[in-house]
C-alpha cells in the first residue's frame, strides 16, 4: 500500500441500529492489526462498500474515529482507478452512457463540432501565451488549420478546409473581447459574484477578475488521491479585486466552444479541475468557465458539497467499471457480465446519444438474459428497433466475447494500470528494468513538430542503470515529487550510458531546472476499448458488418470465382507470370487462391516456408493488377519485415503509425515523413496523398486513422493472424472487400492471461475459427530453414510429415565451425574426453539435435517471488555458447530461448560478465517468425513435487521452440520433470527412440566441475 495517502482496506461494514449512519471497520495500510472506526453520515457514499475494497479518506481523525459528513471530508472508492473529469461530468445526465463511453470507444466518434472546438482551443491557448491582437489571431488560426492532425480530421469528416477556417474566424472577435475585458488593467472589468471561504465573503459579494498570465496549457494531472485524471485547458494566474483588497489565485480555465449554457455539466467539470489542481498547488477554491463564442466568462466556486456530490458520482462510476463481472444468482458460481447502470427514460437525451446502439445491444444481448433484469417498459421498443437485425447467434457471440475481454482486462496481471508510478519509488521500480529515476533535464527542449518535443535527460548521480527500456518504447514521464505524476507521455528515442532522449507530448522547460524526473514504461495492459469497439461495430446494421457476421459467426462458405482470366487485367498477365516464376508450387497455389476469392483465403505458413516472402509476392501481384491492399499485423515488426522486402522492388506504399515504432529503413515511408517532405499544408494535397496510395500498411490497432473513413481496399492481408485475438483481428476487415489471413494455428495462439477467459475460448484466433472451411485454406509446406533432421521433429510431432525441405542443400546443411579442432584441444585439456563423450556429441556438426538430460547433475529449479529460474542450466547454456563462439560461430547466429523471464534475466547477467558477446536471449513468444543457425533451449523446470506451470503445457509453444534452429538444436532440461508435460513426453519419446538424449554426468565429474566453476584447473 501507499503510505503517502491514507489508503485503507475495508474489513467489515456494519449498520448502526436505528440510525442513518454506517460504520466501516477499516484497517490502515501502515498496520494491519490496528483497527480504526470510520463514521460516515447522511448518504456519504451511494455505492456499497464491501470488505476487501480499497478506499481513500480525506478528513480528520479524532480518537481513532474518522467522521465524514456533508460539511467535511471525502471517501474515494478504488482511488487507483483514475477517471477523467469529462466522463464524470457526462454521467450527471446518464451514468450508463458514461460507463459505456469508457469501455466501448468508437473509432469514428469525432464530429464537426469537436474538430472546430479543438482548433479553437489551440488558437486561444497559443494566443494567451502571445497576443490577442486581431492580426495575430488571424495568423494563428491560419497556421492551426494547416496542421496535419487537423487536416486528417477534416478528411475524416469530409469537410472543406476553407469552411473550417471561416467558422473558426467567426469566433476571433470574441477572443479579443475577452482579452479586453479580463486581461488588461482598466477600471471597467465586468463585475462578477464569487464567494471564497478563505476570505469570509458572502454569497452576494461582487468582485472583478483580472487574468494576469498563463502558467500552463493542457496541464496533465493524475490524482490517485481523488481517483481523477484530466488535462486542464489553461492554468491561469488571476487577481481577484474586491473593493480595495486584491487576492492572487491560480485557477483552472475551462474553454467551451458550444452554446453558452453555464450548464451543470460544464460547471461540474470546472469543479473537478479544482480538485485536480490541488495536487499541484494550493486549493484554488474556484475555477473559470469561458464560452469562446461570446467571450462570456463565469466564475465557478468549488464548495465542499459540490465536490462531495461529484466524488459520489465518481465512486458510482468506479464501482460500475470495477464490477463488470458478477457471479450468477442461481448459486452455480457461473461467471457472467454484470448489468450496467439503469437505462434512463429520457427520449431527448437518448435520441442524440453516441452510445445508443451499444446501449441497446448490451441490454438485449446481456441484461435481458438475466432473471432480475429491469428495463424501463418505454425503452423496450427502442431496444428492439436498434437490434432487430441480429440473430440469437450474433447476440451470443457478442455476449461471450464481451465476457472474455472483460475477464482478461480484470485479471490480476492487467489490473495494475499505472499504479506503480505512485505506489513504488523509482529506485524499486528500476530493479524490474521498467523505470529510470533520478533524472534531470539537460540542454534546451527542441520542438520537433506540433505536439512533439525532444528532451534530453541525464542521471543526477552516476550512469543510466541497466534497463529493459529501449528506443520506441512508450513511456510516462513524472516528477519524483508526489505532485508531479504523469506530466507527459511519449516515446524513448535513444538510451546510452549517460543520456536518455525522449519525444514527449509537452514542453517541460516551464518546470524548474532542479526538477527530478522518472521515466516509467507505459504498461501494455489488456486494452479492451478497441476490441470492444470492433465487437460493437460487428453488430451494426450495415452491409459490411452483415457480411462479416455471415462469414465469421454464421460460417457461410466463402465463395470463389472459377477462372483467373475473369480476375486478371489483360495488361497485367505478363507481369504476374514473371513474378510467379520465383515461387514454389504451394506458394503459387496460394497466389491463385487469393486472386479467385470473393470473401477470404487462409494461408497456413508452416515454419520456415517463406511466409514473409509469400506475402510480399502476393502484394506485388495485387499491385501489378491494380488492386488496393491494406497490409496489417499485430506487431510493428511483422508489418515492417514485409515492407523491407517490398521496398526492394520499388513499390510505393504508405506506412501509418508512430514513427518511433517503425523500422528505421521504413521511416521515410511513414505519413509524417511523407507530409514533411512534400510540405503538405492543405486538405487537397492530403487527399491526393491518400487517394494515390494503392498499398497502406499499419498494425491492427491502427485502424482509427482517418484514411479508413473514406477508403475501402480490395484486399486486406493480416500477417500473424493465428496470434491475434478475434475482436482485434476484426478491426481492419471492416475496410476491405476481401481478406487474407496468414498464420499457423499449430504455432503460438493469442496470449490470454486469464485462465477462465482461456477456458471459454478466448485463445481461439479468427484464423483457427475459419479454418474449418477447408476450401479456403492453402498450405505452405516447402521450408527453407531447417535441415532434414531438425525438420523431422516438427513433422513427427505436429505436421504429420507434410513439411519438406526446399532443396538438398537445405536438407543437408550443418553448422560451420572453422575453429572446432582448436576448441577440441582446449576441452581435452580441462576434461578427459574419453570419459565425457557428451561434449563431443554436443558440438559435432553432423549431430544437429541433442537433448541434455540434467537429472544426474542435478539441476534443481529455484522458485522465488520474481519468478522461476535454474542457475545450473543457465551456466551450462553460457558454457556451450562460449564454446560455439570460440569454434568460430558468430554470436548473432546463436539464439537462447527460455520460457521464464527470470531465467532470461539470469542468463543475461551471466552473459554480461562473460566474454561471449551479443547473443540474443528471449522467450519462445519473441522468437516466433525468426530463426538462428544454433538454438539453445533451457526448459528450467526441474523438481520433485510435480509443479509444472502453464508456459510449457502448450504444445504450440514447444513447436515454435524446436523450429527456430537452422543447423543445430540443443535442448536442456530434466527428463523426469518434463515427462509430466504431455507435449514434452511425446517429444522426449521420439528423441529417445532416435538416441538423441544425452545424460549429463553428476556435478562431481571433472567436466561438470569445470563448466559450473566448482574448481579451476591450474
Amino acid at each position: 500500500m501507499d503510505n503517502r495517502y491514507l489508503v485503507l482496506a475495508v474489513t467489515d461494514v456494519q449498520d448502526e441500529e436505528g440510525s442513518q449512519e454506517k460504520h466501516l471497520i477499516i484497517t490502515a495500510s501502515q498496520s494491519l492489526e490496528d483497527k480504526e472506526q470510520c463514521i460516515l453520515r447522511n448518504g456519504w457514499c451511494s455505492v456499497p462498500v464491501q470488505p476487501g475494497d480499497i478506499i481513500h479518506l480525506e478528513g480528520d481523525c479524532t480518537s481513532d474515529t474518522w467522521i465524514i459528513d456533508e460539511d467535511f471530508g471525502y471517501l474515494i472508492l478504488y482511488p487507483d482507478m483514475l477517471i477523467s473529469g469529462t466522463s464524470i461530468a457526462s454521467s450527471i445526465r446518464c451514468m450508463r452512457r458514461a460507463v459505456l463511453s469508457e469501455t466501448f470507444r468508437s473509432s469514428d466518434s469525432t464530429t464537426r463540432q469537436m474538430l472546430i472546438g479543438t482548433v479553437l482551443h489551440e488558437v486561444f491557448q497559443k494566443a494567451i501565451s502571445d497576443s490577442f491582437a486581431s492580426e495575430k489571431l488571424q495568423e494563428l488560426a491560419s497556421q492551426t488549420v494547416q496542421e496535419i492532425r487537423h487536416l486528417k480530421e477534416m478528411y475524416r469528416l469530409n469537410l472543406s478546409q476553407d469552411e473550417v477556417k471561416q467558422e473558426v474566424e467567426e469566433y476571433l472577435p470574441s477572443f479579443s473581447k475577452w482579452a479586453g475585458d479580463f486581461m488588461h488593467q482598466n477600471t471597467d472589468f465586468p463585475q462578477m459574484q464569487l464567494s471564497l471561504p478563505s476570505d469570509g465573503s458572502n454569497n452576494n459579494s461582487t468582485c472583478h477578475i483580472e487574468v494576469i498570465n498563463s502558467l500552463d496549457i493542457e496541464e496533465s494531472i493524475w490524482s490517485p488521491r481523488f481517483g481523477l485524471k484530466g488535462k486542464i485547458d489553461v492554468t491561469v494566474g488571476v487577481k481577484i479585486h474586491r473593493g480595495h483588497k486584491t487576492k492572487y489565485k491560480i485557477m483552472p480555465l475551462e474553454l467551451k466552444t458550444g452554446k453558452e449554457s453555464n450548464s451543470v455539466e460544464h460547471r461540474s467539470q470546472v469543479v473537478l479541475y479544482t480538485l485536480l489542481s490541488q495536487e499541484r498547488r494550493a486549493d484554488p477554491e474556484a475555477g473559470l468557465l469561458l464560452y469562446l463564442r461570446t467571450g462570456q466568462m463565469y466564475p465557478v466556486p468549488a464548495n465542499h458539497l459540490d465536490k462531495r456530490e461529484l466524488l459520489k458520482l465518481r465512486n458510482q462510476m468506479a464501482f460500475s467499471l470495477f464490477h463488470r463481472i458478477s457471479k450468477s444468482a442461481t448459486g452455480n458460481d457461473k461467471t457472467q457480465l454484470a448489468s450496467l447502470p439503469q437505462i434512463i427514460e429520457e427520449e431527448k437525451i437518448c435520441k442524440y446519444c453516441s452510445q445508443v446502439g451499444t446501449c441497446a445491444l448490451y441490454s438485449r444481448a446481456v441484461e435481458q438474459q438475466m432473471d432480475d433484469s429491469s428495463i424501463p417498459i418505454v425503452m423496450v421498443p427502442r431496444i428492439k428497433e436498434e437490434t432487430q437485425h441480429l440473430k440469437p447467434t450474433h447476440l451470443e457471440y457478442f455476449r461471450l466475447w464481451c465476457l472474455m475481454l472483460t475477464l482478461e482486462s480484470q485479471s490480476k496481471e492487467n489490473r495494475k494500470n499505472h499504479q506503480n508510478i505512485w505506489l513504488m519509488p523509482a529506485s524499486e521500480m528500476e530493479e524490474s528494468g521498467n523505470c529510470i529515476g533520478n533524472l534531470i533535464r539537460r540542454e534546451n527542449v527542441t520542438r520537433v513538430c506540433d505536439g512533439q518535443y525532444l528532451h534530453n535527460f541525464q542521471r543526477k548521480n552516476g550512469a543510466v542503470p541497466i534497463t529493459n527500456l529501449m528506443a520506441g518504447d512508450r513511456i510516462i514521464l513524472s516528477g519524483e515529487e508526489r505532485t508531479l505524476f504523469a506530466l507527459s507521455r511519449g516515446y524513448v528515442k535513444e538510451i546510452n550510458l549517460t543520456t536518455v532522449t525522449c519525444l514527449l507530448d509537452r514542453n517541460l522547460s516551464v518546470l524548474p531546472e532542479s526538477t527530478i524526473f522518472r521515466l516509467d514504461q507505459e504498461e501494455k495492459n489488456c486494452d479492451i476499448d478497441t476490441p470492444l469497439g470492433n465487437l460493437s461495430k460487428l453488430m451494426e446494421n450495415t452491409y459490411v458488418s452483415q457480411k462479416l457476421r455471415e462469414l465469421i459467426i454464421d460460417f457461410r462458405e466463402p465463395q470463389f470465382v472459377s477462372y483467373l482470366s475473369s480476375v486478371l487485367p489483360h495488361d497485367a498477365k505478363d507481369a504476374v507470370a514473371h513474378i510467379l516464376k520465383g515461387l514454389n508450387k504451394p506458394q503459387r497455389q496460394a497466389m491463385k487462391k487469393v486472386l479467385l476469392s470473393k470473401d477470404y483465403t487462409l494461408i497456413v505458413g508452416m515454419p520456415g516456408t517463406g511466409k514473409t516472402t509469400t506475402i510480399c509476392t502476393l502484394v506485388r501481384i495485387l499491385y501489378a493488377c491494380g488492386f488496393s491492399v491494406l497490409l496489417t499485423s499485430y506487431t510493428h515488426s511483422a508489418v515492417d519485415n514485409i515492407l523491407l522486402k517490398l521496398a526492394k522492388f520499388k513499390i510505393g506504399f504508405l506506412r501509418l503509425g508512430q514513427t518511433q515504432k517503425v523500422h528505421p529503413d521504413i521511416r521515410k515511408f511513414t505519413e509524417l515523413e511523407v507530409c514533411r517532405s512534400k510540405s503538405i499544408k492543405s486538405l487537397a494535397l492530403l487527399e491526393e496523398l491518400y487517394n494515390n496510395q494503392l498499398i497502406v500498411a499499419t498494425t491492427c490497432m491502427g485502424i482509427n486513422h482517418p484514411i479508413f473513413s473514406r477508403k475501402i481496399f480490395d484486399f486486406c492481408i493480416v500477417d500473424e493472424a493465428s496470434q491475434i485475438s478475434q475482436p482485434i483481428c476484426l478491426g481492419p476487415l471492416f475496410f476491405s472487400r476481401r481478406f487474407v489471413l496468414v498464420g499457423d494455428h499449430q504455432q503460438l495462439p493469442p496470449l490470454v492471461l486469464n485462465r477462465e477467459a482461456r477456458d471459454l475460448g478466448m485463445s481461439e484466433s479468427l484464423f483457427k475459427r475459419l479454418e474449418q472451411n477447408k476450401n479456403a485454406v492453402v498450405q505452405l509446406t516447402v521450408q527453407y530453414r531447417m535441415n532434414s533432421k531438425i525438420m523431422s521433429l516438427s513433422n513427427k510431432l505436429t505436421y504429420e510429415g507434410k513439411l519438406e525441405c526446399g532443396s538438398d542443400k537445405v536438407a543437408s546443411a550443418v553448422i560451420n565451425l572453422p575453429n572446432f579442432k582448436d576448441v577440441k584441444l582446449e576441452l581435452e585439456f580441462y576434461a578427459d574426453y574419453s570419459d565425457t563423450p557428451w561434449l563431443l556429441r554436443v558440438f559435432e556438426p553432423n549431430i544437429p539435435i541433442c537433448f541434455l538430460n540434467t537429472d544426474k547433475v542435478p539441476a534443481p529449479e529455484q522458485v522465488e517471488k520474481c519468478g522461476v529460474s535454474n542457475i545450473i542450466e543457465a551456466k551450462l547454456i553460457i558454457f556451450l555458447t562460449s564454446i560455439f563462439i570460440k569454434a568460430g560461430c558468430n554470436p548473432s547466429d546463436i539464439g537462447i530461448i527460455a520460457p521464464y523471464r527470470q531465467q532470461l534475466k539470469i542468463i543475461n547477467d551471466l552473459l554480461a560478465h562473460s566474454s561471449v558477446g551479443m547473443v540474443e536471449v528471449n522467450t519462445v513468444d519473441k522468437y516466433q517468425g525468426r530463426d538462428k543457425s544454433i538454438i539453445l533451449v533451457s526448459f528450467v523446470r526441474s523438481n520433485q513435487d510435480g509443479a509444472l506451470g502453464e508456459l510449457l503445457k502448450d504444445w504450440r509453444r514447444l513447436n515454435v521452440a524446436i523450429t527456430r534452429a537452422k543447423h543445430k538444436l540443443i535442448l536442456l532440461g530434466s527428463v523426469p520433470s518434463l515427462n509430466r508435460y504431455a507435449p514434452l513426453e511425446k517429444l522426449l519419446g521420439h528423441l529417445n527412440s532416435e538416441k538423441l538424449i544425452i545424460d549429463l554426468p553428476s556435478r562431481e565429474h571433472e567436466s561438470l566441475c569445470y563448466i559450473l566453476g566448482d574448481f579451476q584447473r591450474g
